[in-house]
C-alpha cells in the first residue's frame, strides 16, 4: 500500500517508471513540485511561464508522437484550485508547441482531485498536471481508438 499522499504508484504503467516511484514512495515528497522535480524528472523543460513548467513526458504512452506535460508551478491536485490567468497560459504554451512541431490533431488531457478510499481518477502524481498528446494513428489497428485513462478503482 501506498503510503506517499503525493503519488499513486499503481498507475505506473512501465518498469522504469515503478523503479522511480518507489523511490518517490519512500522519500514523501511530492515529484512535480518545483524543489523536486529534477530528482526524478530527466527531460528538458520546454518553456516555463508564470503558472506552469512545459516539458516531454518522461514516461509516454504507446503509440503516440508527442506527449507533453505542462506542470502547474504552485502545489495543487484539483482544478477549482487553478488560477483564472494560468488557463490562457497554458494554452498559449500548447499553441506554441503545437505550431513548432507542427501537431496536425491531438488531444488535451488533465486529471485532478485526490486519491479516495475507493479509487482515484487515474494519476500517478497528484500534483495538477496537464497532458497535449498527438497518437500515432498510424501505429494503431484499423478501428482502434487511442485511450486515456481516467478512473480507477481499488
Amino acid at each position: 500500500m501506498n503510503q506517499n499522499k503525493n503519488i499513486n504508484s499503481d498507475a505506473s504503467r512501465r518498469e522504469d517508471q515503478k523503479k522511480v516511484m518507489a523511490k518517490i514512495e519512500g522519500v514523501g515528497h511530492c515529484p512535480f513540485c518545483q524543489e523536486n522535480l529534477f530528482k526524478y524528472h530527466k527531460k528538458p523543460i520546454l518553456k516555463e511561464g508564470q503558472y506552469w513548467i512545459l516539458t516531454d513526458n518522461q514516461w509516454p504512452y504507446d503509440n503516440i508522437k508527442h506527449q507533453l506535460l505542462a506542470i502547474y508551478k504552485k502545489h495543487i491536485d484539483h482544478f477549482k484550485d487553478i488560477d483564472p490567468e494560468a488557463g490562457a497560459e497554458l494554452f498559449s504554451l500548447f499553441q506554441e508547441e503545437i505550431k513548432k512541431r507542427n501537431i496536425p490533431g491531438g488531444g488535451i488531457a488533465m486529471r485532478f482531485g485526490s486519491n479516495l478510499p475507493i479509487g482515484d481518477y487515474g494519476t500517478s502524481v497528484y500534483h495538477l498536471h496537464v497532458h497535449l498528446v498527438e497518437p500515432d494513428l498510424e501505429s494503431l489497428s484499423s478501428k482502434e481508438n487511442w485511450k486515456f485513462k481516467f478512473g480507477q478503482r481499488f
